[in-house]
């Protein structure tokens, strides 16, 4: 019988069941201190599991170019909570990633020392701990994400302009026509004039790239036990 595990993008306190699930959440060069140091700016982070094994991409260093790289005084964190139900008390399991002046990797899953890898990750193989529980892969990527960010900042001017003229309902949630409904709804695509019935949606971050590290890590390695997985991450100057 195949475990089922379920995956939790805190950022975006998205949830999704199955055994293959995935978990996604985006955010790129919000505040000024993460724009100020790209590097250590979580542009996405996603999960899934397959064959037993958790995978992870961990993306910063939004709008990256060929010159950008991992900061050297900072660690790269995925913290990885694991619990038998939602709601239950919760073990994490740490995978941590740091960079030295050369851009060669060290990353540790949790505090077992001889799965602790190091090298250069950049090919596409990445590494391989000596047990093979442990992978990673560090380096330039397209970036995966697909969203209209100007047409979605469009719309939220929109609505901030006119909210004191909405009538809202018991959840916050603003009533409006379907006129109203199509502007908003407009916005986020390449050609509004072709809605309905379906204009391409625009993807603001087409040809964009990110500074990536991917990590695939054994069931094994992860503390407690359970089938409901959340997965977050930071980054933290040293």
């Amino acid at each position: 019988m195949r475990n089922k595990i379920t995956l939790a993008a805190l950022a975006a306190a998205a949830l999704v069941g199955g055994l293959a699930s995935t978990a996604t959440a985006f955010d790129h060069a919000d505040s000024p201190a993460v724009s100020a140091d790209p590097s250590t700016d979580i542009a996405g982070l996603y999960a899934w599991t397959r064959g037993g094994k958790l995978e992870v991409a961990l993306n910063v260093s939004p709008f990256a170019t060929a010159q950008s790289k991992f900061s050297t005084d900072a660690l790269y964190v995925i913290h990885v909570n694991r619990a038998v139900s939602y709601g239950a008390a919760a073990t994490e399991t740490t995978l941590v990633c740091q960079f030295d002046a050369a851009q060669a990797i060290t990353c540790w899953p949790g505090t077992d020392a001889a799965e602790t890898t190091a090298g250069d990750a950049s090919s596409t193989s990445g590494l391989t701990s000596a047990s093979g529980k442990f992978k990673v892969f560090a380096g330039l990527r397209a970036d995966p994400e697909m969203t209209n960010l100007d047409g979605l900042k469009d719309t939220r001017t929109t609505i901030e302009s006119v909210a004191s003229s909405l009538m809202f309902n018991g959840a916050g949630c603003p009533s409006l026509d379907a006129s109203t409904s199509s502007v908003l709804v407009n916005k986020l695509q390449t050609d509004p004039s072709s809605f309905p019935p379906g204009g391409a949606a625009k993807d603001f971050f087409a040809g964009e790239n990110v500074l990536s590290i991917v990590m695939e890590v054994d069931l094994s390695l992860l503390t407690g036990t359970g089938d409901i997985l959340g997965v977050w991450a930071s980054t933290h100057k040293l």
